[in-house]
This record gives C-alpha cells, structure tokens and sequence, in this order.
C-alpha cells in the first residue's frame, strides 16, 4: 500500500518551499533555481517591441532559414562555386593559353570569380524578396500577426531585409574562402568584394521586394522576373567576359545592372582592376541610391498592404 504525496497549495509551492520560490526553483538542477521569473508588464513589452521589434522580426526569419539551411547553402554557394570550376579551372585553360590579356592581365578564374560572388547575391535576393513576401501578405500571411502586436509595417519589413542581408553576408563570406582557395583574389583587398555583393544583393532585392509587396495574385510573375530580368542581367553584365566587348545593342543591360556595377567594385577589389576613380564612385553610388529607393518603396507597399 503505497502512502499519499503530500499536498501541494493552490500557489503551486511544494510544503516547505520558502517564498518566492516554486518547488523548481528549489531544485540546484532548476533552471530558475533561487528566482521567480516574472513577464513584463504589458507597457514594457510593448517598449520593447517598438524599439527592437525589427531584430525580433530577423530573429523569427532567421530560424525560419534554419530549417531549410542544407538547401540554402547547396544554391547559394554551392551552384556558384560549381560555376566557378567549370568555367575557370575547366574553360580557363583555353582562355587562358590564349587571350589572357583580354581580363585584365589576370587569370580567367580571377575575372569571373567577382562577378560570380555578385551573381549569386543577387540571386538570393531574386529568390528571398519575391515568394516569401507574398507568402506574408496572402498565403499564411505571416506579416499579420507581428502587426497585431506593437510592430509596425516599417520594422516588419526591415527585419525580413536585414535576416537576408545576414544570409547575403554569410554565404559571400564562404564562397570568398573557396575563391581565395583557388588563388582567385590575388589582392589584401579581396575581402571587400563580400560587401560589395551585399550592397548588390540589396540594391536588386529591395525594389523588387517593393514589387512583390504590390502583387496580390501570383499569375506567374515572379518567373517572368527570373527568366526576363535576372537572367539576362547575368548573362550581359560582364559576367564571363569584358562588358566592352558585347555590341552596344545589348551593353546598355549592363549599364543599368547591379551586377555589372558590383562585378566592376569586385574586380577592383580582388585583383586591382584598373578604371577611372570617377566610375568607382559612380558604380557605389549607383547600388547605395538603388537600394535606398526600394527600401522607401518597400516602406510604403507594406505600410499600405498592412493598413487595409
């Protein structure tokens, strides 16, 4: 016959356990062993959450990336750095034997590992700024429970752009080591290459998160920016040959393409790619003034979607 367990008060204190204290808390293995943990006062979480509510966005997206992070890598480094060999270990060595002059006086992997670090942010960004941000706003609408609470549209938005800058760092970073693995980035300045793809990624990215906010019906879209932007904007952007070299009736994509303008800051970068100071200026320029119209567009799209 087995002896009843003693009474526990309605407090949920075990008999004997001091003030203050539940009976975990009583426990040395507890882990709120000697404290009582209290939520905050609906006023300082609310603080909280006007005043962070961006970060805590990132940080939900962000463990959202983690469950699909084996998929992430093998697109974001894995695709370009099989590009990387391909073409510049495979095609370089005839390339190489005979027009090594035409990139620059540097080996051909060395020309395009740049523009394929660039390539593969914008990528990402064509990738992470379309279907998840019409995922939030119409199918499991996810931007609508942060809005319920103190978070606004703006810091909504803000931290699903910075989550994604926090992908375009890390996988830029990683494919960098393969390109310095290769001896790809002769220069003690290759590492700013991995800035420079992150500011292309954006500058790509935010308006066209602008536009995917906009976009209430998925009538194919987001494919057609895949096939008839991001494409092309790899192919003539001096991906895998000087833009100089294309006719001028396709060279002006280069002109207008975050791509080009951060394969050339790349280039500069990794190997000392020699242009005008003037056209280094223009190129940052160009991407920071990008990426600061599609973050006022961004802003106002989501303060609209979510107002209604």
């Amino acid at each position: 016959m087995t002896e009843p367990s003693p009474a526990v008060p309605a407090s949920g204190r075990a008999a004997g356990a001091a003030p203050g204290r539940t009976a975990v808390g009583n426990s040395p293995e507890g882990p709120t062993a000697g404290r009582t943990l209290r939520p905050h006062p609906p006023e300082v979480s609310a603080a909280k959450a006007r005043r962070w509510g961006a970060f805590y966005y990132a940080e939900q997206v962000l463990r959202v990336m983690k469950g699909y992070g084996w998929s992430i890598f093998l697109y974001s480094v894995g695709q370009p750095a099989a590009y990387l060999f391909a073409m510049g270990v495979g095609l370089a060595t005839l390339v190489d034997t005979n027009s090594a002059s035409a990139f620059g006086g540097v080996s051909y992997i060395a020309f395009i590992a740049p523009a394929l670090l660039v390539s593969a942010a914008v990528m990402t960004a064509a990738n992470e700024f379309t279907f998840p941000v019409m995922d939030g706003f119409k199918w499991r609408r996810v931007y609508y429970g942060p809005h319920a609470s103190p978070l606004t549209p703006e810091q909504i938005a803000a931290g699903q752009i910075i989550a994604v800058t926090l992908r375009f760092l890390l996988q830029s970073v990683i494919y960098f080591v393969i390109v310095a693995m290769f001896g790809a980035s002769p220069s003690g300045w290759g590492w700013g290459s991995v800035l420079v793809a992150t500011l292309a990624g954006l500058a790509f990215g935010l308006p066209l998160m602008a536009y995917a906010a906009s976009v209430r019906e998925d009538k194919g879209q987001f494919a057609m920016v895949m096939r008839f932007i991001v494409m092309p904007l790899f192919l003539f952007s001096g991906t895998f040959f000087p833009l100089d070299t294309l006719p001028l009736l396709v060279r002006w994509v280069g002109w207008i393409s975050p791509i080009w303008h951060g394969t050339e800051l790349g280039r500069v970068m990794t190997f000392g790619y020699e242009e005008s100071p003037v056209l280094t200026i223009i190129h940052v320029v160009f991407l920071l003034v990008l990426a600061w119209f599609g973050w006022i567009l961004t802003k106002r799209q989501f303060a609209r979607r979510m107002g209604q």
